[in-house]
């Protein structure tokens, strides 16, 4: 209990008791019970009682919590005084020994009562009696919240009776009691009661200092007490939907208040400034006091609303003239729609140059405003207006769109006049002028299926128009897809028809490409052109057909991969197209993610792709390039048309190809174990053997000695291949060798990492191995059932193992710590 200052007999006047005993008053009729009076508010309030203790020196300031008490003290005292006592009956129904039955005894929507709901209220600090046909605040909720009887109303000199709580020991829904304990009470922070008849609101209402939200609308308000603007800590207010014709001059002068909404009543002026101005000196005031000497003074804003946020003032009566000037600077939002804003020209200019002045206003909406262009003349802005606006809506308005480009052509942003409800992009304006057309929902869709449409018709081309082996077809994607776009807005614009972009599969088709024949015969008619057109050079393999994997007329060695679209000379990287469609989801995998990494859906759209040989690794045409000596990135992912490795003649005691590659990437090409191997014959221009077979792992370390990364992810390799004579040729550097930084084995078939264990047992006792470069090993999404405590022993930067099924370690070991963790609970796991 709060400490209220009171006389006492025994104490000097200066110094109030410790405590004080509070006597709820009771409503006449019902029994009187002692109650404990809440003290927890936000709002000061006065006290009679406590005059008494004035004296030559001022005492002391109250706190919240003792002004609170001393003004529900003298409400109740004064209600004490008028209130007599008589057992004279007014009707038969109050002589009835029966209770009325009131109204929402019995609510078809199952809400508990009215007077169960306020009680319950105490110990939530939320009230909702929203659609309940109240002509008014209940007085109820004055009394049990506050222990008062708040005034009549003229408007409602009956309030309709409220059936009474039920009795302590009664059963109640849910199995709690009808009110909370003492120290359960909460002040009430949330009242709603839109959606009812309320015509007056008492002005006791001021006395929940601690309200932060009310919402009243739609009901039938006509005006709002005086003491409504004493609920300083109000930060959302709804007075929308009703018919109020003027607001008390001090709502303006709430420090917290953030969202203001008055749309759909018949104001006719907004006096932001009003509050300040003091009709003596002209300064601003920052305390209203109340009519005894020990009330409490209410804090209050020094300038209008100045945390307010939304402002909704929409369908009123509100001109330029009666909106002051001194706005919010904080405003984000306002909403003066369906106003005559433009009665007066001058003063309606002047208004939109103060909402172009305010810094932080997004959206202004000023719909059927009843404004023309003569509210927007070209000078109207002296400086950049609204800096950061994102809508401005002059819809239904008589504002041209002229006259608004040339009044707005200082703003910052760029300036959108597109007409649709999704919210613009970021550093984008959006002026809405002109007359809206509603469409319905089907002519939305319609209209967004065809957006769609256009846009994938203009990402079409990458050399579809033009023939083989023109130069052309080095156009960059990008370029021919705006090309494409500006194509497709200037025919619509227009009116004329759009050129139709043909699909692959329809190209094909005209140039007879559906069958294998047709495909053999554009390759070979492919190379003859560039063979035709090649130039006689000297070198392994030039200048006569090469037939590895394929027929002697398939392709050529005089086919040119240095064209853009396969090779980049910047990052000296060679990127073959894939010889098949790819695959939905790796077959071989046990548990691989359906969403497969991007690269192996990469489509073939072009028919010079056709001419390229179809083995995953045509080494043989890629070593007669003018590049083959740079090249650091061969890039082959999905190549699975023919899995096989067409190689030149490799002399005895030759130190490998591509001297200078460093990363080898086939990802999808479904390789296992032995690969496929044809050689070249130079002489002949035949293949010799036919075919034989090679263990992949050491065949790309001899093929490649400065290969540091290689990507053997979504293949069908299984543990025989990850032997430890394998995985030393590959991984450990020799002086013929760089040694491997990067391998990565995710999606395959692995069971086992016995070869890795036995790499590992160089570095018992040894954390020095030479040639030992290896940072990265992945070998996620395989079906290893355990991993080797040895393995720990590998230093490594980064080991992933997800998706595998070995149960020890769990998870949480590699997740929590991850890499180093991991290694380290493998080495603790050794014996």
């Amino acid at each position: 209990m709060s400490r209220i200052p009171l006389p006492s007999s025994t104490r000097s006047p200066l110094k109030p008791p410790s405590t004080v005993t509070k006597t709820r008053v009771a409503a006449p009729g019902t029994p009187s019970r002692t109650r404990a009076i809440s003290t927890r508010s936000g709002t000061p309030t006065k006290s009679a009682s406590s005059a008494s203790t004035a004296q030559d020196s001022a005492p002391p300031p109250l706190s919240i919590k003792e002004a609170i008490a001393l003004r529900r003290a003298e409400a109740k005292k004064a209600q004490a005084k008028s209130n007599i006592a008589t057992n004279d009956f007014i009707s038969l129904e109050d002589a009835s020994p029966f209770p009325s039955k009131a109204a929402d005894d019995e609510d078809i929507l199952g809400r508990w009562p009215v007077t169960e709901t306020i009680e319950r209220a105490r110990s939530t600090g939320s009230l909702n009696l929203a659609t309940r046909s109240l002509p008014c605040i209940p007085s109820a909720l004055f009394e049990i919240h506050l222990g008062i009887k708040p005034d009549p109303l003229k408007s409602v000199p009956n309030e309709p009776v409220l059936p009474p709580s039920a009795p302590p020991d009664a059963p109640r829904r849910g199995g709690k009691r009808d009110t909370p304990a003492w120290f359960e009470a909460q002040d009430l922070q949330i009242l709603k009661l839109w959606n009812n008849e309320i015509i007056e609101i008492q002005h006791e209402i001021s006395l929940f200092g601690s309200l932060k939200t009310i919402d009243l609308h739609k009901n039938k308000l006509e005006n709002v007490p005086a003491s409504f603007a004493d609920l300083t800590a109000l930060t959302t207010l709804d007075l929308s939907h009703n018919s109020l014709t003027s607001l008390p001059t001090n709502l303006f002068a709430l420090p917290e208040l953030t969202t203001l909404n008055l749309s759909h009543n018949s104001l006719t002026a907004l006096a932001f400034n009003a509050p300040f101005a003091s009709p003596s000196n002209g300064t601003r005031q920052r305390q209203a006091g109340g009519g005894s000497f020990f009330t409490p003074t209410v804090t209050r804003a020094t300038s209008p609303l100045p945390r307010l946020l939304v402002l909704d003032a929409s369908h009123n009566k509100l001109t330029a003239n009666a909106i002051d000037l001194e706005m919010p600077r904080t405003l984000t939002k306002v909403i003066l729609s369906a106003n005559p804003l433009g009665i007066n020209e001058t003063r309606c200019r002047s208004l939109l140059q103060v909402l172009g002045a305010l810094p932080k206003l997004k959206e202004l909406r000023l719909e059927n405003a009843d404004i023309g262009d003569d509210a927007f003349p070209p000078a109207l802005f002296t400086s950049s207006p609204f800096p950061n606006i994102r809508i401005l809506d002059l819809g239904e308005t008589k504002v041209t769109p002229e006259a608004a480009k040339e009044a707005l052509k200082g703003i910052k942003q760029e300036v959108s006049f597109d007409l649709t409800t999704e919210d613009p992009p970021e550093g984008i304006a959006r002026i809405i002028v002109g007359k809206k057309v509603v469409k319905e929902a089907w002519e939305v869709e319609l209209e967004r299926r065809e957006k769609i449409r256009r846009a994938k018709l203009a990402d079409f081309g990458d050399g579809w128009d033009a023939p083989l082996g023109s130069t052309t077809q080095s156009k960059s994607r990008t370029t021919r897809t705006e090309a494409n776009g500006a194509q497709v807005v200037a025919a619509t614009r227009a009116k004329l028809p759009v050129e139709v972009v043909k699909e692959s599969w329809e190209l094909e088709a005209e140039q007879g490409l559906l069958t294998e024949g047709g495909k053999r015969r554009a390759r070979a008619a492919a190379a003859a052109a560039a063979a035709s057109e090649a130039k006689p050079q000297t070198g392994l393999g030039v200048g006569k057909p090469s037939t590895a994997g394929h027929s002697p007329k398939s392709t050529t060695s005089g086919l040119s991969l240095a064209s853009p679209q396969y090779f980049s000379q910047t990052t000296q990287t060679l990127t073959l197209p894939p010889s098949s469609p790819p695959s939905k989801t790796f077959a071989h995998t046990r548990a691989f993610s359906l969403a497969a990494p991007s690269s192996l859906f990469i489509s073939s759209s072009r028919p010079e792709d056709l001419v390229v040989p179809s083995p995953t690794l045509p080494l043989s045409v890629i070593v007669t390039q003018p590049f083959a000596q740079t090249l650091k990135v061969l890039v082959l992912v999905n190549r699975r048309m023919d899995k096989s490795f067409s190689l030149p003649s490799i002399p005895e005691g030759h130190g490998g190809f591509l001297p200078n590659l460093e990363e080898l990437n086939l990802e999808g090409c479904s390789l296992a174990d032995l690969v496929s191997v044809t050689y070249a014959n130079e002489a002949s221009g035949t293949v010799t053997p036919p075919r034989s077979t090679a263990m992949i792992l050491p065949l790309i370390a001899k093929l490649f000695p400065s290969l540091r990364t290689l990507d053997l992810s979504g293949n069908a390799l299984t543990s025989l291949s990850l032997t430890a004579e394998a995985l030393s040729s590959l991984i450990l550097a020799t002086a013929e060798r760089k040694g491997l930084k990067h391998l990565r084995l995710r999606g395959n078939r692995l069971t086992e990492l016995d070869g890795f264990q036995g790499l590992a047992e160089s570095f018992k006792g040894n954390r020095d191995v030479p040639g030992w470069h290896l940072d990265e090993l992945d070998i996620r999404d395989n079906e290893i059932g355990k991993l080797p405590p040895e393995v720990g022993l590998l230093p490594m930067d980064v080991f992933l193992v997800d998706g595998n099924t070995f149960r020890i370690p769990p998870r949480r070991v590699w997740e929590r710590e991850g890499t180093k963790g991991l290694l380290s609970w493998l080495r603790g796991r050794m014996d």
